[in-house]
């Protein structure tokens, strides 16, 4: 008897150590070259959860009192990303190199990640610093994201803009979204002179769950009109709010689990004009699992759900198919978003491959 709990033991711990969290971050060192004294700099870190149970970031530590940190307070689901970012404001000229912890509950529970770069008076090569030209204005993101959002909360973003033309420019962004507030400062940039535009999302006045997606198109000049060259992709995924759930309806929650959420079609649609895949969708929690939304993204994708309810235990099939025809160039597109009411899981995402 004794040597049969003692199997039963080894058989709970190794299945245990199975199931955990795993920090992996988009990159370990952020280069920011050249940096202007006293004007702040955001360094933007995406965590993606690399293991098998829920992420939890529990503290931010930059190593000096310069540098303001912000993290994804929630938990973040396995296969789902978050973010860590952090506001240097330089208090000397010269060379740098900064760390960041991160405490997590995942092993080891610290990880540091670095960023380096020079502080001068000022910047005369803007390229790195503001990759993205438009007309004769530099700025610094071509996309504007907001990942993960949940009502009550405002998250902030600022783009960085720079005047490389001969006349005094005003920054606007045209054709805003209704859940986009817009600040600019200084309102008006004269040449060679830097600004920002300050970004806040309302995600009280988005429509629905899910993703929301348009396009702001940055003004180059006074009276300029919308131009694809000016076009500017913004992005917000509005996630189900679980904050008022108790423990005991924590416990009894649903849990989604997908038998893959990576496919590749690619060996199919080299010999055919068509593929498809088929994913299990199980509800391993304890109360019915809801799938409320489900987004394709590219029209060379279609989907096809048997149910979106399911009762604890129950699994149903989502059908995957691509059209080779409909791929095109936007390979990039080729995904899913499931949003369910899993609250360590409200977001799923299914990556197609099909080069």
């Amino acid at each position: 008897m004794k040597r049969i709990i003692t199997t039963l033991y080894v058989c709970m711990a190794a299945l245990g150590a199975l199931a955990q969290p795993r920090f992996t971050s988009n990159t370990e060192m952020h280069s920011l070259g050249q940096i202007e004294w006293k004007h702040p700099v955001t360094v933007q870190y995406t965590i993606t959860n690399t293991g098998d149970d829920p992420l939890v970031l529990t503290d931010v530590e930059p190593d000096c009192a310069c540098t303001v940190a912000q993290w994804t307070q929630t938990p973040i689901a396995p296969g789902a990303k978050g973010m860590v970012n952090v506001t240097f404001d330089a208090e000397a000229l010269g060379t740098f190199q900064k760390s960041v912890a991160i405490y997590t509950n995942a092993e080891p529970h610290i990880v540091y990640l670095r960023f380096n770069g020079e502080v001068v008076q000022e910047i005369k090569d803007y390229t790195k610093t503001h990759p993205y030209l438009i007309g004769q204005i530099r700025i610094d993101k071509n996309t504007l994201d907001f990942p993960d959002v949940h009502l009550g909360e405002h998250p902030v973003m600022h783009v960085g803009v720079v005047n490389l033309s001969d006349r005094p420019y005003e920054p606007v962004l045209m054709h805003l979204p209704p859940y986009l507030d817009m600040e600019v400062k200084p309102n008006v940039l004269q040449k060679g002179e830097k600004g920002i535009i300050t970004l806040t999302l309302n995600p009280e006045k988005l429509t629905d769950l899910g993703l929301t997606q348009a396009s702001v198109y940055l003004s180059r000049f006074a009276g300029d009109k919308v131009t694809d060259e000016s076009e500017i992709p913004v992005s917000a995924i509005l996630l189900p709010d679980f904050s008022d759930m108790t423990e005991a309806q924590m416990q009894n929650a649903p849990g989604i689990q997908l038998s893959a959420t990576d496919i590749d079609l690619s060996k199919v649609l080299a010999k055919r004009k068509k593929a498809k895949q088929d994913i299990v969708v199980t509800n391993t929690g304890r109360s019915p699992l809801q799938i409320s939304k489900l987004q394709v993204f590219h029209p060379a994708v279609g989907v096809s759900l048997k149910k979106t309810v399911l009762l604890p235990g129950e699994s149903t099939r989502l059908r995957v198919t691509v059209n080779k025809k409909s791929i095109g160039t936007r390979r990039r597109h080729l995904r899913l978003l499931m949003i369910t009411n899993d609250p360590m899981r409200p977001k799923v995402e299914i990556n197609i491959k099909a080069k």
